[in-house]
């Protein structure tokens, strides 16, 4: 046995327990915990697959930012958790079964898929040069399937609008729950300090790299919005209200500047998000550049919840 296959069946064994721990875990904070190790898990997965962009997507959205979302749920529930109690057993072995068809089907699909299975990689490849780009899943993202990937940007600015209705009438506008008194000393305050200018400067290298290798726009957004939430989190920076003018513009530049340029390709090139020949790669930059902003404030916004107090 090689060293690589022994790295291999011992990361499935502990992604598997992990897993069967994350389900089988009473505590609801505990099953957070659970799920954050195994996206980190996975990221690992991934790296030894070559795989290194759905690497950085899992750790900074799979599970860095949905654990902080999961973790604010967490500790919303506790009190009426605790009220609700566990639920039945009949109820448990219904979504269990219900589960493992879900497993079992998803199994078979990729057992009995077709060898050699069908790709469209070399059509990608023979077409990646007119885009410019070096990274192949950027050029995917905004070359061949662009529609897909502005209707995702789309699907994020609707999920944080549903965090925002969860907030009653009166405090539409208000300021979100995530707040602390700002403290001079402490160890939150000094990574406060320390960690913002380095965490942006690779949160601006990711985006800026992603054009020829991995990275790009939603890891360099995420990494972008864990600095500044943690900044907010030390009580260094006030959260700011969700009317303010300024927060709804970097929420929507992204998406309408990706829109904007997809409508000029009606005039400059053949068809909706084409681009002009020998332009493709400083536009999708400037894309990815506002998208950056667009989906650091979404996130960091998601994560802080819906307003909980009026604006002072």
């Amino acid at each position: 046995m090689t060293v690589s296959l022994a790295f291999q069946i011992g990361a499935v064994a502990l992604v598997l327990a992990v897993a069967a721990w994350t389900i089988t875990a009473r505590d609801t904070f505990t099953a957070v915990i659970a799920f954050v190790v195994y996206g980190l898990l996975l990221a690992l997965v991934w790296v030894s697959q070559s795989a290194i962009d759905v690497a950085l997507t899992e750790s900074a959205i799979g599970s860095g930012v949905t654990g902080m979302l999961l973790l604010g749920a967490a500790a919303r529930l506790r009190a009426s958790e605790a009220v609700a109690g566990q639920p039945n057993m009949g109820l448990r072995i219904t979504v269990g079964v219900f589960c493992a068809l879900i497993s079992a089907a998803l199994a078979s699909l990729v057992f009995f898929l077709s060898v050699p299975a069908p790709t469209l990689a070399p059509m990608v490849v023979k077409n990646l040069p007119d885009t410019g780009l070096g990274n192949p899943v950027a050029g995917v993202l905004f070359g061949f399937r662009g529609l897909d990937t502005l209707l995702e940007k789309v699907v994020l600015l609707l999920a944080l609008v549903g965090v925002w209705s969860l907030a009653p009438d009166q405090l539409w506008g208000g300021v979100p729950g995530l707040s602390h008194p700002p403290q001079p000393t402490g160890i939150l305050v000094f990574l406060a300090q320390l960690l913002p200018p380095v965490g942006i400067m690779v949160g601006i290298y990711m985006f800026w790299t992603g054009a020829d290798h991995p990275g790009g726009a939603f890891q360099g957004g995420a990494v972008l919005a864990a600095m500044w939430l943690l900044v907010m989190l030390a009580g260094l920076q006030k959260v700011p209200a969700i009317d303010q003018r300024w927060l709804r513009l970097l929420l929507v530049v992204g998406p309408v500047v990706f829109l904007a340029i997809g409508l000029a390709g009606f005039v400059l090139a053949d068809g909706f998000l084409a681009y002009p020949l020998g332009y493709a790669k400083p536009l999708i930059i400037a894309i990815e550049a506002t998208l950056t902003l667009s989906i650091a404030v979404t996130l960091g916004l998601l994560v802080a919840g819906p307003p909980e107090r009026k604006q002072q």
